[in-house]
């Protein structure tokens, strides 16, 4: 199984970002990735209905509780499973669902301790996706009703990414020890702010989908603010991480991914939803990042994205 070309064909963002982290943080960080897609692909099940969401995501709990030995012959069963009505068209998604029990035997690889966090955090969110999902309708469309409702949602899928992120970044450097603090003070912000950004952005393509996580009794610029909170609470996890000494792959790849939500953030107050980074700021924001952490500056990755682009 190639990692690379599963992030390559289940996300542009972190296809750039993972490859950036130094190893072995960069294939834990990898595989958790792939395994939190699988189980936002069972969430996202448009052809299934609430009820086969709900008991995909129960069934791919217990193979994750399972001894590895284990794990292979119970996934292989869950992917038949699943494949007898595909959960969704997206051709990625659906490689990437085959791909399970590989993804697993992957993570057999990585450090006890460090595949001991990654499946109790990808427990955790399948777990709290599964309660999610039991909130919509049958045919599985769901309205989050309120802001607490929203960050409720952040944090099972966005949220628990930034403690999973943390303690695999504090078991791989051991500088950081002394600012686990910090890391941990910022840590949810920093998963929510890029979530937040996500939901804005794809409000459209969720709403068609049956998934409305904006509330309708919330303003939107109170969304607005609220990740834009959050992002500047990115902001200071990433310098935190800068300050205990991270490897310069740990900031590229936190930086990269916030200076793209920043700039994001600021496209979608501007065009509204839909909106995307252009291509060519992708790149000025790579590059600038890149120019950053070569001259040894402090990051700030919300100036970083604020820059005009060069004429």
């Amino acid at each position: 199984m190639d990692l690379d070309d599963l992030l390559l064909k289940t996300s542009r963002t972190f296809a750039l970002a993972i490859p950036l982290l130094p190893e072995p943080t960069r294939a834990a960080v990898g595989v958790a990735y792939l395994l939190f897609r699988i189980a936002d692909t069972f969430e996202d099940a448009t052809a299934w209905p609430r009820t086969q969401r709900i008991e995909a995501l129960e069934r791919f709990v217990e193979v994750l509780q399972l001894p590895s030995a284990q794990q292979r012959a119970q996934a292989e069963k869950l992917v038949a499973w699943s494949f007898t009505t595909p959960p969704v068209e997206h051709a990625g998604y659906l490689e990437l669902l085959q791909q399970t029990p590989a993804v697993l035997q992957h993570l057999t690889t990585l450090a006890p301790r460090v595949r001991e966090v990654i499946l109790a955090h990808t427990v955790r969110t399948a777990e709290g996706m599964a309660q999610v999902v039991s909130r919509a309708d049958e045919r599985g469309n769901l309205q989050l009703t309120s802001t607490r409702d929203l960050q409720s949602y952040c944090y099972i899928v966005a949220g628990i990414v930034g403690e999973l992120l943390t303690e695999v970044f504090l078991h791989d450097c051991a500088s950081l020890a002394d600012d686990a603090a910090k890391l941990r003070g910022h840590m949810l912000a920093f998963g929510e702010g890029l979530q937040l950004i996500n939901i804005l952005k794809d409000a459209g393509d969720d709403a068609r989908d049956g998934r409305v996580y904006l509330p309708r009794t919330v303003a939107r610029a109170e969304i607005f603010a609220l990740a834009s909170a959050d992002l500047d609470g990115g902001n200071q996890y990433v310098q935190a991480l800068q300050a205990g000494g991270a490897p310069r792959g740990y900031l590229a790849f936190c930086g990269l991914s916030l200076a793209l939500a920043f700039k994001a953030l600021s496209t979608l107050e501007v065009q509204g939803s839909g909106a995307k980074v252009s291509r060519d700021d992708v790149g000025r924001l790579f590059e600038g990042l890149h120019h950053e952490l070569d001259v040894g500056a402090r990051l700030d990755l919300k100036a970083l994205a604020s820059r005009p682009h060069p004429a």
